[in-house]
This record gives structure tokens, C-alpha cells and sequence, in this order.
């Protein structure tokens, strides 16, 4: 028999929580303005508050490369071990990867 599925946020308590002073919070306008461009590296960081486009807690914190658009969602490339992933990730998720 197959063990039935615990659900996409399974095991994300800790994970997928804001700070205590975060909490209520509307994510700051200016973090939602950044247009990403194909090729741009960008960080995958989920916000809890947002149910759309959140990518599974298994890309959290990985660096993608924007590929193209899908409406609103970016698609992103992410790369586990030597497997190419798309994902298609609401700019909500996303934050601009610095170098250092």
C-alpha cells in the first residue's frame, strides 16, 4: 500500500514562518516593483502570507535564473544536483541574488 500524501506544506512549521514582528505585515511595495529580466539570478524565499505561486518548501532558499514570464509568474530555472527544474513563482517569492 502507498502512504497517502500529508499535502504541499507538510513539515513546514518552522520553515515557512514569518518573525514575530513580521506577522500582519503587507510585504513592502518596493520588493514587489523589481522587474526581473530573462537571465537574472534571484533567490527563492517564500512569504507564508501569499498562497499563490508559493514554490514548494524543497526550493526554499535555492538560486534560480529567470527563463521567461507566465502571466504574473516567473518561470525559473533551478537546477537539483544535476536535474533541470522549472518553476513557475510568483514575484512575491522572489528576491534579487547579490553577488558576496
Amino acid at each position: 500500500m502507498v502512504k497517502a500524501s500529508q499535502g504541499l506544506r507538510h513539515r513546514t512549521r518552522s520553515l515557512l514562518r514569518k518573525e514575530v514582528r513580521e506577522r500582519g505585515a503587507v510585504p513592502p511595495l518596493s520588493s514587489l516593483m523589481i522587474e526581473y529580466k530573462v537571465g537574472d539570478r534571484v533567490c527563492i524565499v517564500p512569504n507564508p502570507a501569499i498562497h499563490s505561486g508559493l514554490p514548494h518548501r524543497r526550493y526554499y532558499g535555492k538560486i534560480g535564473t529567470i527563463v521567461g514570464m507566465r502571466g504574473r509568474a516567473y518561470i525559473v530555472e533551478v537546477f537539483l544536483g544535476n536535474k533541470r527544474k522549472e518553476l513557475f513563482i510568483m514575484p512575491e517569492h522572489l528576491r534579487p541574488h547579490t553577488q558576496g
